[in-house]
């Protein structure tokens, strides 16, 4: 396989993935199981909304675009357009919206065998408001919906069903209700019992909890996750006992508020030209058994897709050394490895053998909805291929990107020949 570039797509191979788990810096703290047949590369689940989008303010009323969208099966069918085996167990309501929910994920391949219905509830409702070029008013309704009372038992029946590689969950779905918490609780043992990889993206969302509240949950989780995904003001969340420096959630609202991350009312996601990605600098990075490495160590760390070591002058302070102590914290903890997105400016993977900076990729922005959700995608498809840290960043931001470039939260999600297409001079058209 090519991308419109010629070059080849990365596709991976059991041998590959063996080399991967191999080297320090480029896999999680456990190996990433082979694929096996009746076995999905990721199982996630959460709430999938029916989404209309207006095409101005909505109290001018006018027409609307209807869709879906929620963050776990966004990331769903992000993966399974780069060729994954995904499986989605979301609960919709026994109406239409549910079963548009459904035929949507269906026709993008994404597995729904173990979704469940209620005929107690809605499926749940979102509007998206453009108010600026760069700013989207979100507003839900998604109370009491049937998405926000799945239990415990569908998310044994269908994870046992058919065991993961990879288990991704998002700090969306704990906040939407007890049922749902204690159904994530149990999808995060069952991962501890299959061996299955997990994937944790915070994605704080202040309209549905208090950063508090978060907290107190997502510190218990950090224990059993490989892999954390979080904004730079998102990480305080998953810290012990809040610490890391500023920008702890006791502070007011001292998460959600910067770029990448949902903002304190909720509703606003404009993070603009290369959204869902890292940050510049913040590869200022953990030092951790690397200081002594010289130049050609790095460079030959680079060449394999290792994370780098760096010197510890340059974390001694400012917001990218905060953000490496923090993620210092948690690997800690346990963590395999921390990735932190930063709006604009790239993305970060710590790991213990130091870090690594991707830069965003240039795109003209035209929504940043979804944006993080693609990044996701990205990441965890180069791991499931066997990518190292190098290889894992650069499909996440390039995915990422994709998203910024097109209206929708998952509409824009590229497929692996499209892969190569951000590298194109402008003007181009691919016969």
């Amino acid at each position: 396989m090519r991308t419109m570039t010629g070059q080849p797509a990365a596709t991976g191979s059991e041998d590959q993935r063996g080399a991967a788990a191999a080297r320090p810096g480029a896999a999680p703290s456990r190996t990433l199981l082979p694929g096996q047949p009746g076995r999905p590369d990721v199982f996630t689940f959460g709430e999938t909304m029916v989404a209309l989008r207006s095409s101005g303010p909505l109290k001018l009323g006018g027409t609307m675009n209807v869709s879906i969208a929620g963050a776990e099966s966004n990331v769903a069918i992000g993966l399974a357009r780069l060729g994954h085996d995904v499986r989605w167990a979301g609960a919709v309501g026994e109406d239409e919206a549910g079963q548009l929910v459904l035929r949507t994920l269906r026709a993008e391949s994404v597995g729904v065998s173990g979704a469940s219905a209620d005929s107690g509830a809605p499926t749940g409702l979102l509007l998206f408001e453009p108010r600026l070029p760069e700013v989207t008013r979100v507003h839900y309704y998604r109370a009491g919906s049937a998405g926000s009372r799945i239990g415990a038992e569908v998310i044994q029946r269908a994870f046992s069903a058919a065991p993961p590689r990879v288990l991704h969950l998002t700090g969306i779905t704990p906040a939407l209700s007890p049922t749902a918490r204690a159904a994530s609780r149990r999808a995060l043992q069952l991962a501890r019992e299959f061996g299955s990889l997990v994937c944790l993206d915070v994605n704080f969302r202040a309209r549905l909890w208090t950063a508090e509240a978060a907290a107190e949950v997502l510190r218990k989780w950090i224990p059993f996750v490989d892999v954390l995904i979080a904004s730079d003001d998102e990480l305080p969340l998953c810290l012990p006992g809040g610490g890391g420096g500023e920008g702890s959630p006791g502070e007011a609202e001292g998460v959600g508020g910067g770029t990448g991350a949902e903002r304190a009312d909720g509703g606003l996601r404009a993070e603009g030209v290369g959204a869902g990605m890292g940050a510049e600098g913040a590869d200022g990075g953990l030092a951790r058994g690397g200081s002594e490495q010289g130049e050609d160590a790095a460079a030959d760390a680079r060449a394999r897709g290792d994370a780098v070591p760096l010197p510890p002058q340059e974390v001694t302070g400012g917001p990218a050394a905060t953000v490496a102590r923090q993620a210092g914290l948690l690997l800690d903890q346990g963590v395999g490895e921390v990735v932190v997105k930063l709006g604009a400016e790239g993305a970060t993977a710590f790991t213990h053998g130091g870090s690594l900076h991707q830069p965003a990729k240039p795109v003209r922005a035209v929504d940043a909805v979804g944006a993080g959700d693609a990044f996701v995608a990205g990441y965890l498809s180069a791991l499931l291929d066997g990518e190292g840290t190098a290889g894992r960043l650069e499909r996440a931001v390039t995915t990422g990107a994709f998203a910024v470039a097109s209206p929708g939260d998952w509409e824009g999600a590229p497929n692996r020949s499209e892969l190569g297409m951000l590298g194109a001079p402008p003007g181009t058209v691919v016969r």
